[in-house]
């Protein structure tokens, strides 16, 4: 019954904690491609190869649905996964469809032409690839309208996170946020378009303000996935073993993820 969580580091801990919080008895498989992160400066057909070399290695452990808990990921690669890769018994999804239900209201299944919705000027904050794809800006078209999206480039962050240097990524995203009030001065929400960032979501709020909402994306998967498995409980996988994978150094990956989660994370080689 295990569900596989797939990031390019270990940004989709932040994501893993939350699911398993709201889905206690289900045991998750959680595979890290450490060796090729970040995802966020590769071009489209390099992450959909890496990112479909993984699922496929989720899939061998058991786990018939799989979160791309990787928003480059779920950019560049998911919605062509879904269209001509991902077999008929299995499930792909990403994390791009929560944070778009809860900035505008509707479910993802609502056909509805697109309508107008209470924030108007949004700052997405991502990947050099996730922001080069438009996936965010494309997906909010379909629903929304009159929403003007200003997206940052946020280069240098996620290296700095999977390093361990927080100093350094702090810093980065005070300069980041800098950089996005120039072009858009007054933000109503800001999107944090990458799931490492939530580990220094406090750092997002401090540097845009008090008045501006923030949203994070790990509890909005949880609630989206105990939804979509309550809808489909068949989806739930053979495995029943928690399990931590990794393509770099499993001693060295341990370390980081258990410094970040607070409590012991044991990697294996994938």
């Amino acid at each position: 019954m295990a569900v596989g969580i797939f990031d390019s580091g270990l940004g989709g801990l932040t994501v893993l904690e939350a699911v398993r919080k709201r889905l206690p008895d289900v045991p998750f498989v959680y595979f890290a491609d450490s060796a090729h992160a970040p995802y966020g400066v590769r071009d489209a057909d390099d992450i959909y190869g890496l990112t479909t070399k993984a699922v496929e290695r989720l899939f061998d452990a058991g786990c018939d649905l799989v979160i791309l808990a990787c928003n480059t990921a779920s950019a560049a690669a998911l919605r062509r996964m879904q269209e001509s890769w991902v077999p008929r018994d299995k499930r792909v999804l990403g994390v791009f469809v929560p944070l778009i239900e809860a900035l505008t209201e509707r479910q993802w299944g609502d056909n509805s032409p697109p309508r107008e919705v209470a924030v108007k000027h949004v700052a997405l904050f991502a990947t050099p690839a996730t922001v080069a794809s438009r996936a965010f800006q494309r997906e909010l078209a379909f629903r929304a309208i009159g929403v003007d999206v200003e997206a940052q480039a946020c280069g240098g962050v996620v290296d700095a996170i999977e390093e361990g240097d927080m100093i350094l990524a702090e810093a980065l995203v005070r300069s980041h946020v800098d950089a996005l009030r120039r072009k858009m001065p007054h933000p109503e929400a800001a999107i944090l378009g990458c799931t490492h960032y939530p580990l220094l979501q406090d750092v997002f709020q401090d540097a845009l303000g008090a008045d501006v909402s923030v949203y994070s994306q790990a509890n909005l998967v949880a609630d989206s996935l105990a939804d979509y498995l309550e809808r489909h409980p068949g989806m739930l996988g053979p495995g029943t073993q928690e399990t931590f994978l990794t393509t770099g150094d499993p001693a060295r990956v341990s370390s980081r993820a258990t410094q970040f989660l607070r409590r012991q994370i044991t990697f294996t080689a994938a």
